[in-house]
């Protein structure tokens, strides 16, 4: 039984990921979605969200290691480190999200929007270590956890044999989907609000496609890039509402671009990443 397990997974390991993504997060939260829910005796604390993020990332360790082996998870440890991308790259990831929040907030207040009020992170709750310590907790494991699979692990999978585009697009239905349950305790959303959710999802998984192309398959870039998306949306939305939802909207139109200038076959100037699937 087991080495026939082992052996389906080593031909669909694509398939495997993705349900077993889904099943470790979604056992892993199941708790705090049903206390959201007061189908609880007890409250579970919001600080369990955090365990969500070891979906991606134990999905894609797990069946590297059964359907890559040793050196499956050396290539895949690998990628995981590259740091060497080139100074602009680095830049790119590390701090265009945080370039984009003050873009988007002297645009704001051209058009006659008031400042950011920065003074409520020194206030109430946003002022308790409790909270910045949470906040900075979220943002580093669904930076790490999440790119370490989907980038790290999917995209380059499913960018074999077919455009990074239609990739992308395939990527980005399961990991909207991956938020299901994430709905009953954190989303608040509407029909309308849930499609405006998946088209912001996808113009953000076109340019973390993109940035992983333009960095030669490095999960580290992508991770990092969307650990300070993490951070700079965390403390945004406590200081400006309208700024991040701006902030979203420039990611859409840098989506656009990217389409357009890098092409849809590799989302990329420098070509795409892949690693072939066994059959």
């Amino acid at each position: 039984m087991t080495l026939q397990l082992s052996n389906w997974i080593k031909k669909h390991s694509l398939v495997a990921y993705f349900i077993l993504a889904f099943l470790i997060t979604w056992i892993l939260i199941l708790p705090l979605a049903l206390s959201a829910q007061d189908l609880l005796p007890f409250r579970i604390s919001e600080h369990w969200h955090f365990l969500g993020a070891l979906g991606p990332i134990g999905a894609a360790f797990i069946v590297t290691a059964i359907a890559n082996g040793k050196a499956g998870i050396s290539e895949f440890l690998g990628r995981m480190a590259r740091w060497k991308v080139g100074i602009v790259w680095f830049l790119v990831s590390a701090f265009s999200p945080f370039a984009l929040f003050l873009l988007s907030m002297f645009i704001l207040r051209i058009l006659g929007n008031p400042w950011p009020d920065f003074g409520k992170l020194t206030s109430g709750e946003y002022a308790t270590l409790a909270w910045i310590g949470d906040s900075l907790l979220a943002a580093i494991a669904y930076g790490i956890g999440e790119e370490t699979g989907w980038r790290g692990f999917a995209l380059p999978r499913l960018q074999h044999g077919r455009s990074a585009l239609w990739a992308t697009f395939i990527l980005s239905v399961f990991w909207a989907l991956w938020h299901i349950p994430m709905f009953f305790y954190r989303f608040e959303f509407g029909i309308g609000q849930v499609i405006g959710f998946f088209i912001g999802l996808f113009a953000g998984a076109i340019w973390l496609t993109f940035l992983y192309n333009s960095t030669g398959g490095s999960t580290l870039m992508v991770a990092l890039w969307h650990t300070t998306w993490n951070l700079v949306n965390i403390f945004g939305l406590v200081v400006s509402v309208e700024v991040v939802s701006m902030m979203s909207a420039m990611v859409m139109v840098a989506a656009v671009i990217v389409v357009i200038v890098a092409r849809p076959a590799q989302l990329s100037r420098y070509g795409k990443h892949t690693i072939q699937i066994a059959t």
